[in-house]
């Protein structure tokens, strides 16, 4: 049984579920619930501020650190490196290692890599956390000529996933452990399950994804305040996208809007999931105010690709922002990352005010 979440302070407005409302793409609905930064009709395949059916190559297909599938990904900048976390595989000895565990007991422990790949896809460092999660989301904040990971932390050995959040920088080759004392652990939600957080750096704004018994949550924070210990969030609501039998593959925030990856790799074209019918990746979004589902888009960008499971979403920030999603691979002897671009479409203005001043 898991303790209640905390009872949310006057500047945070709970959701409890309930009242969901599909947007059919380009209809009215999903025009009255657009936000300040949004003007002119959306095209047909807009999820929010994004073109999802113009989603084009962003990464070419690129090798991580270790042979495994990545679990999630993000980008610090408008132009630079992106950033993906992937699990530890098999046969992979660590620095102070006597010896290198199996597959199981790494997803177990909570063993992840972090891969940082130029924009061609090559890959230029990587650092090891031991112990923090599975890596379901994750968020990249650039601070002066350093990037910190926000990282959910604090594995559950029962299951692999994190408990927490943790702030912890990046730095080539390094090797930390959740335990260290360098790593500080955020609880805003104690028992609390598979607890994962993601950045929306143009307002500032750090969005924890958590379960709670069978109920899966989104909480949405300032970063500057999270950072130091304050935890009330700023909105609170239960995730009411997420459909029956469909499996979570990540989240990512901007402005008001939670965008939700959904769906399984490729099975053969006897299961359920046939190359055929060209896969059962969906993004949705969900306001943060109100709870209410604002869009949902199947993502039918390069059907062809081998084995084809979405694993990560992020918005990569910038004037001209877009929403990634990220692909994992079968290769020779290997997974590797496919990462996909969609689109602001032409009525999204670009963000005009400072990102800590702004709201959504």
């Amino acid at each position: 049984m898991t303790n209640p979440l905390p009872r949310p302070g006057r500047r945070a407005l709970l959701v409890a579920g309930g009242g969901t409302l599909l947007a059919a793409a380009g209809g009215a609905l999903l025009g009255r619930s657009r936000g300040p930064d949004t003007a002119g009709p959306p095209p047909a395949g807009a999820v929010g501020e994004f073109d999802v059916s113009g989603a084009a190559e962003a990464l070419p297909l690129s090798p991580l650190r270790h042979v495994s599938g990545p679990q999630s990904l993000s980008c610090p900048d408008g132009g630079g490196a992106l950033y993906a976390l992937q699990v530890v595989p098999a046969s992979v000895r660590l620095g102070d290692e006597d010896r290198a565990p199996g597959g199981r007991e790494r997803r177990l422990a909570g063993d992840l890599c972090v891969s940082r790949l130029s924009p061609s896809g090559e890959l230029t460092a990587s650092m090891h956390l031991r112990g923090f999660g599975h890596g379901m989301s994750f968020g990249t904040e650039p601070v002066g000529g350093d990037v910190f990971l926000w990282v959910e932390s604090d594995a559950d050995p029962e299951t692999g996933y994190g408990r927490a959040v943790s702030r912890v920088r990046f730095r080539d080759g390094a090797v930390v452990d959740s335990s260290s004392d360098e790593v500080r652990h955020h609880r805003p939600y104690p028992g609390s399950r598979k607890v994962h957080p993601t950045l929306d750096l143009a307002h500032r704004r750090v969005l924890v994804s958590h379960w709670t018994g069978r109920t899966h949550r989104y909480s949405v924070h300032a970063m500057d305040d999270f950072a130091a210990g304050r935890h009330e969030p700023l909105w609170s609501l239960e995730d009411t996208a997420l459909r029956s039998g469909e499996t979570f593959q990540g989240c990512a925030l901007r402005g008001r809007l939670v965008y939700q990856l959904t769906g399984k790799h490729y099975t053969d074209e006897r299961g359920t999931n046939p190359p055929s019918g060209g896969g059962d990746t969906y993004v949705s979004a969900l306001d943060v105010r109100t709870g209410r589902i604002v869009g949902r888009r199947k993502v039918t960008v390069a059907p062809g690709l081998e084995f084809r499971e979405p694993e990560g979403i992020a918005v990569r920030p910038g004037a001209r922002p877009e929403l990634w999603v990220a692909f994992s691979v079968k290769t020779p002897g290997r997974r590797d990352i496919a990462v996909f671009s969609c689109p602001a479409w032409a009525g999204v203005r670009p963000a005009a005010r400072s990102a800590r001043t702004a709201r959504p």
